[in-house]
């Protein structure tokens, strides 16, 4: 015996049912379009790159501004702890995300600053490869746009599990090197592996520092007046004496979160969680020897996940900015800097909130599941619903 919701359906012109369809098939068509694809256009689009403070060469200034994206713990998913499932979201948002930018924003440069891979620490060679693959199709960029990755311990292991294996093998897909300067449009920017910070005299340590100062020396003489007697700078090369911008993936030591505002900041119950010197943030003597070797003008740092805002020495600022993937927070972002050589200014550009697209697809699914009840007649249409109650009260 054919149920009543049966009956109801089979009853229908099929001419109609196609159409019904149809209809259907669009809508869902769309919610999917706009959840997936078109939702980070509408978000990123309402993001604006920043204004560098204007002065007496302020068109002067303009021609050498240049534009960053930063961003920080990606975690592309490894074979070992990524499901499969979680893989495909995670990366497909993250690469949604990135080549919306890219080409809405046209940015000159994007740094990411450590743990682009979550198993780097212990992947294999063959786990490495394919990470590496899809990292390159999903962060894909034009000629006109440089991207500058920064090792984290996910990429090599933390202290105790790095070894120069796995520095060089990050090194060699990155061009990345500790102690490495990269100078834009007159911009000093020093890359730090945070990781070989330990002070413990391991080889990655030693080479990692020896670099630092040798650096430190080579911007600290460039910074000195043409005039300025010094014997220990004569055969220096000549850099631009931009002050510096430290890029790495720990942060300089801080107590804890406890000072951080924002809404991405970290959560309540975690901030006031005392942070552990060389796994949380670089040790204490780490972090005074990176700020008087560079004496920088601005940090930028990830690890937490989190974003936060602090002065050291109560000038130097530094920006921790948080996870760009959804699987770390319901609202990742990303930086957006206008920097010259002498002043910069940052922008942060949230991404879409996971929270919300989940909303949108189950209030979808809902309006969905209603239109088809009220298609197959086992839902009854608010007005005739009313109109029955108000012959019912009549016949009273």
């Amino acid at each position: 015996m054919l149920s009543s919701s049966s009956t109801a359906v089979k009853n229908l012109p099929l001419k109609r049912r196609l159409c019904f369809l149809l209809k259907l098939l669009c809508f869902v068509s769309s919610v999917l379009i706009f959840c997936e694809f078109l939702i980070y256009y509408v978000v990123i689009f309402q993001c604006r790159w920043p204004n560098v403070k204007g002065g007496a060469h302020m068109a002067e200034k303009e021609t050498s501004v240049l534009k960053a994206i930063i961003l920080a713990d990606t975690h592309l998913l490894g074979e070992i702890k990524g499901h499969w499932l979680d893989k495909l979201r995670r990366e497909w948002q993250m690469e949604r995300s990135f080549q919306t930018a890219l080409w809405l924003l046209q940015p000159d440069i994007v740094f990411i600053l450590g743990d682009v891979f979550d198993e780097g620490k212990w992947s294999s060679p063959q786990a490495w490869a394919d990470d590496v693959r899809r990292f390159q199709k999903m962060f894909r960029h034009s000629i006109f746009t440089e991207l500058v990755a920064i090792a984290g311990n996910h990429d090599i292991g933390f202290h105790y599990e790095m070894t120069p294996y796995k520095v060089n093998r990050f090194e060699k897909v990155f061009n990345f090197t500790s102690g490495k300067l990269i100078t834009r449009k007159g911009i000093n920017f020093v890359l730090v592996n945070s990781v070989a910070m330990e002070g413990d005299g391991c080889a990655v340590c030693r080479t990692s520092e020896a670099k630092l100062v040798a650096l430190s020396h080579k911007l600290n003489c460039s910074q000195q007046k043409p005039n300025h007697s010094n014997k220990r700078c004569s055969d220096v090369e000549k850099l631009p004496a931009s002050e510096p911008i430290l890029l790495q993936h720990y942060p300089l030591y801080r107590k804890s979160d406890a000072e951080c505002t924002g809404e991405d900041s970290a959560p309540p119950e975690e901030k006031n969680i005392p942070f552990k010197e060389k796994y949380d943030v670089l040790s204490q003597e780490a972090s005074q020897k990176l700020l008087w070797w560079f004496q920088p003008r601005l940090i930028l740092s990830g690890h937490t996940h989190s974003a936060c805002e602090v002065l050291h020495a109560g000038k130097i600022p530094e920006i921790s900015v948080p996870s760009f993937s959804w699987r770390n927070r319901n609202n990742p972002s990303f930086i957006m800097g206008s920097i010259t050589p002498t002043d910069f200014s940052l922008q942060k550009c949230f991404l879409p909130f996971e929270s919300r697209v989940f909303t949108i697809y189950c209030a979808a699914g809902a309006l969905l599941v209603i239109l088809v009840l009220a298609h197959v007649q086992l839902l009854t249409p608010p007005f005739y619903f009313a109109q029955r109650l108000i012959s019912k009260h009549k016949a009273v």
